[in-house]
């Protein structure tokens, strides 16, 4: 009893620091925790010294993917702002529709849709978040809009990888993974019209303009989840990405010509008012020219380009980018070994002459590739247009940017660490282990209404759909067999709760704070999401209660 009260401290300490009344910024309350989990793991759980502080050493490394990613996304977008690619790709945009309802869910859901298919690691919401900022949405609105529709896909991820990856431990037959799959994608589906209309909400101050575009609303989300379940048939690897390939063509479609929409005479009524339009009479006129548009949107469909040709195994660049050999093995003496491959692949390994090892592919992790890449590229496109300064500028003002999230990441990754560390079971499980075990005991019987809970838990500490699968997919599965429940139904939850739990995750929330520039409102948007994913919840949890209901 008592290591599972101090398996709850960090976490009930992090999530009090971060909502109480004046919220304690995340760059501290994240190290903070941390330093408690340290201690407990290593006081309470009486883990040994070295594998704890090898985890430390692990966690910190590990900060450098999200950070590597924040900053790929920010040169990318001040790429795209200094050189005048983000005022035509705007100016395009309002030219399709004026309509901000059209436009939000255009970039805000069919397209971070299409990104979550092809890379996952956050990258929709670290592209989509400055467009709609760009657009006039208000920061921190479009913060909680993105962090909430970034979910819906996350269940199959890139290329299906938090399915086909993050259910591998248990070596399920290929028919229980697609039976997975297939309830997973139904669950979203049915949930996605309500978490597309609260996330709309967050956003549109004005109800009445959500029930004008509701029409719109719910074609422009059925195009994205229709194909995405009927995919899910087929396999794990193509849901998301041809989902949202189909849906954001199909969305463009609709508000271009505006089927299920009603414009009023304040089209971006919500939106600062420097960043109104006049009329949308005005603005529906506007035309870009095609060689102009296709120039200007280089850094996005760059980017998806480039993501598409690293993920897909048969091109073989995926290997390529990941190949651990041959490389170059180096000697740290205590600290451990460090490998660095021809495909920049580098890794550490014996942390302290433990097990423990490190990992990082520089050019597999979405930050050179592809966004570096595509802003370099960019900026010689628009080299006449742009001024001479304009990589020094993007580079410094990135650079200024990522002292916010730096000590928060660090913090985050440790933490992580720290809840996850332990055995699979016993008095030495993890915390996270621990607190999941709990939860399933309470409920009882009632386990199927909760278990995307558990799904959801794994991705606050972690920040993955794919590795709250790997961690809980086991605990999911024992709970089934006790209780004679479907395991495929309940891994199904399980999925769609990790990717629920995307919208609270600290990693997740820091990073899209960091690329749009926000101070200290990440315990505002925990705050937030949380009332979102709550809903999000109950409605996947109903959905698997039927879901029994008819298989028993």
């Amino acid at each position: 009893m008592m290591n599972l009260a101090f398996s709850y401290l960090p976490l009930i300490l992090l999530i009090t620091l971060m909502v109480k009344k004046n919220p304690m910024p995340s760059s501290k309350a994240l190290p903070l925790s941390a330093l408690v989990a340290y201690i407990v793991v290593l006081l309470v759980f009486k883990q040994d010294a070295r594998l704890v502080n090898a985890n430390v050493i692990s966690g910190a490394l590990l900060a450098l993917t999200p950070l590597s990613i924040i900053a790929g996304a920010i040169f990318l977008f001040k790429c795209m702002e200094v050189t005048g690619a983000l005022a035509i790709l705007r100016k395009a945009l309002d030219g399709v529709s004026a309509n901000p309802v059209a436009q939000l869910m255009i970039v805000g859901w069919a397209f971070m849709f299409l990104i979550e298919g092809a890379s996952g690691f956050g990258t929709p919401a670290a592209i989509a978040a400055p467009i709609l900022y760009s657009l006039g949405f208000p920061a921190l609105r479009v913060a909680l809009f993105c962090l909430v529709l970034n979910t819906i896909p996350v269940t199959f991820g890139a290329m299906g990888t938090p399915v086909w990856f993050g259910l591998s431990l248990l070596e399920l037959p290929q028919q229980s993974v697609l039976e997975i799959a297939q309830q997973a994608a139904l669950i979203n589906t049915i949930a996605a019209p309500i978490i597309v209309i609260l996330a709309l909400r967050l956003v549109v101050n004005d109800t009445a303009d959500i029930k004008k575009n509701l029409l719109f609303i719910l074609l422009s989300t059925c195009a994205c989840t229709l194909p995405y379940l009927g995919l899910s048939y087929f396999g794990v690897e193509f849901p998301s990405l041809l989902g949202g390939l189909i849906g954001l063509v199909i969305t463009l479609l609709l508000a271009k010509y505006k089927v299920g929409t009603e414009t009023t005479n304040q089209p971006a009524a919500n939106r600062p008012e420097a960043n109104r339009q006049a009329s949308t009479e005005q603005t529906s006129s506007i035309t870009v020219p095609l060689k102009t548009l296709v120039k200007a949107a280089f850094p996005l469909w760059g980017t998806v380009l480039l993501l598409v040709l690293t993920r897909l195994p048969e091109l073989g660049l995926k290997a390529l980018l990941q190949a651990t050999e041959p490389a170059l093995h180096i000697s740290l003496g205590f600290l451990g070994t460090f490998h660095i491959s021809t495909s920049l692949v580098a890794s550490l390994t014996s942390i302290l002459d433990t097990a423990v090892t490190w990992k990082h592919s520089v050019l597999y992790i979405p930050s050179i590739i592809p966004f570096a890449v595509t802003g370099s590229v960019t900026l010689w496109l628009f080299r006449q247009q742009a001024a001479s300064n304009t990589l020094k500028t993007a580079s410094q003002q990135t650079l200024a940017r990522m002292r916010t999230p730096f000590f928060a990441m660090l913090g985050a990754l440790i933490f992580v660490n720290m809840m996850m560390l332990g055995d699979s079971s016993g008095q030495n499980s993890a915390a996270v282990a621990q607190i999941g075990h709990h939860l399933a005991q309470i409920t009882g019987a009632n386990w199927t209404f909760f278990a995307p809970v558990l799904g959801a838990l794994g991705s606050f500490f972690s920040g993955s759909a794919t590795i709250s699968n790997l961690t809980f997919a086991g605990i999911q599965t024992t709970i089934a067999e006790q209780l004679s429940l479907p395991l495929t139904t309940i891994l199904a939850l399980q999925s769609v709760g990790a990717a629920m739990g995307n919208m609270v995750c600290i990693n997740n929330i820091v990073a899209v704070t960091a690329i749009l520039g926000l101070q200290n409102r990440d315990g505002d948007i925990l705050k937030s999401t949380s009332l979102i994913l709550a809903v999000f919840a109950i409605v996947a949890g109903g959905m698997g209660v039927l879901l029994v209901g008819v298989g028993g």
